[in-house]
C-alpha cells in the first residue's frame, strides 16, 4: 500500500498557520501569558508559610480542621524542599488552564446534551483529544508559541477538556425526563429549565468533571516541563534527565501534595455548591456518627473570608517592608549589564551544564540577570530561532547538530567555537577483553545483551550511529541502539562497572567519565564517526545587536581540555542542584579569570 504522507501534510499545515495566523497566536499568547503572570504574581507574592496559611483556611472552610492542618503541613513540606516558587508556578498554570478549559467545556457539554447531532460530532473529536499521547500536544505548542508556559497552557487545555465536556453532557442527560417535562408543562422557558432544573440537579456530575479536569491539568503541566513551562514539571524533568533520585523524590512529593489538595478541595466544593451534594454529606455524617466538635467545626463563609483577607494583608505588609533589599550588588565600574536579562538554555550534557553555569556566574558579576533553563536540543534550537531564548553554549558542529543548523541556520547567529576538536565514540570498560575497536563488536552481540546504550534520540550522534556507524561495521540487526538520556546512559555504565558486567555505550571526548572510570575508546579504523567537531556558542539572530558586550566576550571565549574537565569534575563533585555554586567556587579559585573572560576595560 502506498505510504500516506500525513506527517508531511501536518508540517505544511503548521507552516501555513505560522505564516498567515501569527497575529492570532501572538494575541492568544499575550492574553494567556497575562493571565498566567497575574495569577502567578498573586500566588507568589506572600511569604510561603502565609500563602500556605491562606490555602489551609480554605481547606478548613471546605473540609474541617484536620484537613486544614494536613494541608498546611503538606505545603510547608514543599517549602522545606525549596520548591515553593515552582509549586506556585505550577498552581498558577493549573488554575488558568482549568478556568479556560471549563469556560469552553461546560457550554459545549450543555450544547451536546441538548442537541444529538452536536453530541455525535463532538464524540470522535473528544476521543482523539483524550487518547492522543500527551507529549504530542507539545510539538505544535512549541512551534506556534515557542517554549515557556504558553505551550504548556495550550496543551493542558486541549488534554483536559474531554472529561469536562463529557461529564457536563452526562449530568444533564441523567436529569429525570419527567422533571424536565413537568417544568415545561408549567410554562418554564427552555433557558429557565436549564438554569433552574437541569444544571442544579446535574451539578454533582459536573463537579466530578471539574475535578477530573484539574487532575488532568496537573498531570499535563508536569509533562509540559519538557517544553520549558517551568514549575514542578521542570524539576521532575530535570531529575529524570539527570538521574537525580533525591530531586525526583522531592519534586514528585510536591506534585502529590498539590494533587491531593486540589482533589480534596474540588470534591468538597462540589458538595458545598450542590443541594444534592449537601444532602449526601449530611447522610454520610449521620451514618458515620458524630465527630469531635473541634474537628468537625467548619467556619462560615464570612469567617473564612476574614481569615484569608487578614493573612493576605499581613503578606502584603511584609512584601512592602522587604522593599528592594534583595537586589544584587555589583562591583563599582563593572555593572555593564545594568540588570539586563539574558536567557541561557542548555541540554543536560556535561560540557553544556559546565559552560552555562560558568557564564551565568560571569554575567551576574558583570551586572546582568541571566535566566537558565534546561531543554532538549529540539525545543532549545526552536526557541533560539524564534527569539525566545538568547544563547546556548553546546552546539556540536559540523555534524552532531547539523540538522538544527540546516533547519534554523538563517535565524541563528554563530558566535564561534570555544572548544575543539571533540570526538564521538563507543566505549567499553577496560575489563572487557577482546573488544578494542568497532570491528571487534561484530559477532559479540550476545555478550552485550544485543544493545548499545545511547543518549537522547534527538542528538545527531544517535542518528549517525544508526545510519552510518552500524552499517559500516555490519552491526545492524545484531545490536539495538537504546535511546535514553545522557544521565541514564552514565547510570547504566556505572551500574555495569560496579557489577563487572560487559556494556557498550555512546560517549564523547572530552567527558569526565574517562577520568572517573577505567574505559576504552573503541577505535574507528574506517573513520565512520568522521573527524572531530568543534563546540560552538549559538545565539538568536539579533544576539549581537541586543547584547553587544556579551557577544564580544563569547566570541573570544576559549577553554582547554584541562580547564573544562576540571570544571565538569567540580560540578559533579558539588552534586545535583548546586551547579551554580560549584561553578562559582571554581571561578573563585582562579583569580582574574572573570576579568579575562569578560573584560570591561579601563
Amino acid at each position: 500500500m502506498p505510504r500516506i504522507n500525513l506527517g508531511g501534510w501536518a508540517e505544511s499545515a503548521v507552516g501555513w498557520l505560522q505564516s498567515h495566523l501569527s497575529w492570532l497566536f501572538d494575541a492568544v499568547s499575550t492574553v494567556l501569558t497575562g493571565m498566567y503572570d497575574g495569577v502567578g504574581a498573586a500566588l507568589g507574592a506572600p511569604d510561603a508559610l502565609l500563602m500556605a496559611g491562606i490555602l489551609a483556611v480554605i481547606a478548613w472552610w471546605l473540609r474541617g480542621l484536620l484537613a486544614a492542618v494536613l494541608a498546611f503541613a503538606g505545603l510547608a513540606l514543599i517549602d522545606s524542599f525549596g520548591l515553593w516558587d515552582r509549586a506556585t508556578s505550577t498552581l498558577a498554570l493549573i488554575l488558568v488552564a482549568s478556568v479556560i478549559t471549563l469556560a469552553l467545556a461546560v457550554p459545549l457539554g450543555i450544547w451536546a446534551a441538548r442537541n444529538k447531532r452536536v453530541s455525535a460530532v463532538l464524540r470522535p473529536v473528544l476521543d482523539v483529544m483524550q487518547t492522543m499521547p500527551a507529549f504530542v500536544y507539545l510539538i505544535p505548542g512549541v512551534m506556534f508559541f515557542s517554549i515557556g508556559p504558553m505551550p504548556g497552557l495550550i496543551a493542558t487545555i486541549v488534554f483536559s477538556m474531554p472529561p469536562g465536556v463529557r461529564m457536563t453532557e452526562l449530568g444533564i442527560r441523567q436529569v429525570d425526563a419527567e422533571l424536565v417535562e413537568a417544568a415545561r408543562a408549567f410554562g418554564t422557558t427552555p433557558r429557565d429549565t436549564l438554569l433552574r432544573v437541569q444544571l442544579p440537579l446535574a451539578l454533582p456530575t459536573i463537579m466530578a468533571g471539574v475535578n477530573q479536569v484539574i487532575m488532568l491539568a496537573l498531570s499535563m503541566v508536569v509533562i509540559a516541563g519538557m517544553a520549558g513551562a517551568g514549575g514542578l514539571g521542570e524539576s521532575v524533568y530535570a531529575a529524570v534527565t539527570q538521574v537525580d533520585i533525591g530531586g525526583g523524590v522531592e519534586s514528585g512529593l510536591a506534585v502529590v501534595v498539590l494533587a491531593m489538595y486540589l482533589d480534596r478541595m474540588t470534591g468538597a466544593l462540589g458538595k458545598r455548591v450542590s443541594p444534592l451534594g449537601r444532602r449526601a454529606a449530611a447522610k454520610s455524617a449521620a451514618a458515620t456518627g458524630p465527630a469531635p466538635k473541634f474537628l468537625s467545626y467548619r467556619p462560615g463563609t464570612a469567617v473564612a473570608t476574614v481569615g484569608v483577607v487578614v493573612l493576605a494583608l499581613v503578606a502584603g505588609g511584609m512584601h512592602l517592608a522587604q522593599g528592594d533589599g534583595d537586589r544584587r550588588s555589583v562591583a563599582a565600574g563593572k555593572n555593564v549589564g545594568q540588570g539586563q536579562r539574558v536567557k541561557l538554555g542548555y541540554f543536560p550534557w556535561d560540557e553544556a551544564v559546565a559552560s552555562t553555569y560558568l557564564w551565568q556566574n560571569v554575567l551576574e558579576r558583570r551586572g546582568y540577570q541571566p535566566d537558565v533553563k534546561q531543554l532538549d536540543p529540539g525545543p532549545l534550537y526552536t526557541a533560539l530561532a524564534q527569539g525566545q531564548m538568547d544563547l546556548q553554549f553546546d552546539s556540536w558542529l559540523p555534524t552532531t547538530h547539523k540538522q538544527y543548523l540546516d533547519r534554523y541556520g538563517d535565524k541563528l547567529s554563530d558566535l564561534g567555537s570555544w572548544y575543539g576538536p571533540t570526538s564521538l565514540e563507543l566505549t567499553v570498560p577496560s575489563y572487557v577483553k577482546g573488544v578494542d575497536s568497532l570491528a571487534d563488536l561484530k559477532g559479540k552481540g550476545a555478550q552485550f545483551g544485543g544493545k548499545i546504550v545511547g543518549i537522547e534520540s534527538s542528538a545527531g550522534m544517535m542518528a549517525k550511529l544508526n545510519d552510518k556507524v552500524l552499517k559500516e561495521y555490519g552491526l545492524e540487526g545484531e545490536y539495538e541502539v537504546v535511546s535514553s538520556s545522557t544521565s541514564t546512559m552514565l547510570a547504566e555504565l556505572d551500574r555495569a562497572i560496579k557489577k563487572k558486567e560487559p556494556v557498550v555505550t555512546t560517549l564523547w571526548s572530552p567527558h569526565w567519565a574517562y577520568g572517573t572510570y577505567d574505559l576504552k575508546k573503541l577505535k574507528d579504523p574506517k573513520g565512520a564517526w568522521g573527524e572531530g567537531e568543534q563546540i560552538h556558542a549559538i545565539g538568536k539572530k539579533s544576539f549581537a545587536k541586543d547584547f553587544p558586550r556579551v557577544a564580544e566576550w563569547v566570541k573570544n571565549f576559549k577553554m582547554s581540555e584541562k580547564d573544562l574537565s576540571s570544571l565538569e569534575a567540580a560540578i559533579q563533585k558539588g552534586g545535583k542542584g548546586k551547579e551554580k555554586a560549584s561553578a562559582a567556587a571554581w571561578l573563585d579559585a582562579r583569580p582574574g579569570l572573570v576579568d579575562k573572560l569578560a573584560p570591561v576595560g579601563a
